[in-house]
């Protein structure tokens, strides 16, 4: 048998041993961290993304926009033809200037609502601006997310569990409730869960519980809004290099070793799971709602 390096692959595509492979750097950064900060720095399509017009003339807005999954999603829908709203903190201003540019050189209009989606009132605020400046909203991409990993649940404080569950379940359920005005017949609503959901670590006790009511949320709602022709899914990632594991997601000696125990030896990069949120997105999944799509790196969670 040939060793598998030497098996033929497509021109110019990338493939699964174009990307960093641990060990990776020691590094940590406060929350909520940024990604231009990171070694090595994630790739999230920035160069490699073609689009071929899929999503023309849609308009989108997307939480957590500014790093990680939520910044591939941005990049991949602009190239694909939609206009794009991002939302993100404030202390993510530097990562989000450069989304902005990048939709902005795809020809798209880009529109940026820093903001905390903790809060319902500013969850409210940014569907309606975000639908006003991109006049009108047909995608939903509910991304944003708090990971902060805690060795025991005697250390798992109250406030750290409502913040957790405030932003990964609240502010989906506020925002899709608010964009529910903006979004006809044909659109889609598309929510990030995790792997979590499903094999949950011992040390995301809280985190792993949301992204558990992010799957019920999806099926549960798909439910509800087919009769409207809103569809709904969610993507449920494995282990991804983003910013959010290392300001707090994952222990140090674990970022290290990021990713090395899924069968292609890595974690994914976030330009690599953009497809599957443009492909939900798209006509060319009409029929397709109440679904969670997997993309763990050969693990076969889902």
């Amino acid at each position: 048998m040939s060793d598998n390096k030497n098996i033929p692959t497509t021109r110019n595509e990338p493939h699964a041993d174009h990307f960093p492979t641990p060990p990776f750097p020691h590094q940590k950064q406060p929350f909520p961290g940024l990604a231009g900060k990171m070694t090595p720095r994630p790739d999230h399509g920035e160069t490699s993304y073609k689009g071929s017009g899929r999503l023309a003339g849609k308009k989108a807005l997307i939480t957590g926009g500014d790093s990680g999954i939520g910044r591939a999603v941005a990049i991949a829908f602009a190239r694909e033809g939609a206009d794009v709203a991002i939302n993100y903190l404030p202390a993510e201003e530097e990562d989000a200037r450069e989304v902005i540019e990048l939709i902005r050189a795809a020809g798209r209009n880009a529109v940026a609502i820093p903001g905390d989606i903790r809060d319902e009132a500013f969850c409210q605020k940014l569907v309606k601006q975000a639908a006003q400046e991109l006049e009108g909203l047909d995608l939903l991409v509910n991304n944003a997310g708090r990971q902060q990993y805690c060795e025991s649940i005697k250390d798992l404080t109250t406030e750290a569990f409502d913040a957790t569950f405030k932003t990964n379940v609240y502010a989906m359920f506020w925002i899709t409730k608010a964009a529910l005005d903006y979004l006809p017949r044909g659109a889609s609503i598309i929510n990030t869960s995790s792997v979590q959901a499903y094999l949950p670590s011992e040390i995301l006790l809280d985190y792993a519980q949301t992204k558990a009511a992010i799957v019920a949320f999806t099926k549960s709602l798909a439910k509800q809004l087919g009769p409207k022709g809103i569809r709904v899914n969610a993507v449920a990632p494995g282990p991804y290099w983003t910013v959010l594991q290392c300001c707090g997601g994952q222990p140090q000696e674990k970022i290290e070793k990021f990713g090395e125990s899924a069968p292609l030896g890595r974690p994914g990069q976030p330009a690599e799971i953009a497809g599957m949120y443009v492909t939900l997105a798209s006509g060319e999944s009409s029929f397709t709602s109440g679904q969670v799509w997997c993309s763990d790196g050969g693990t076969g969670t889902l």
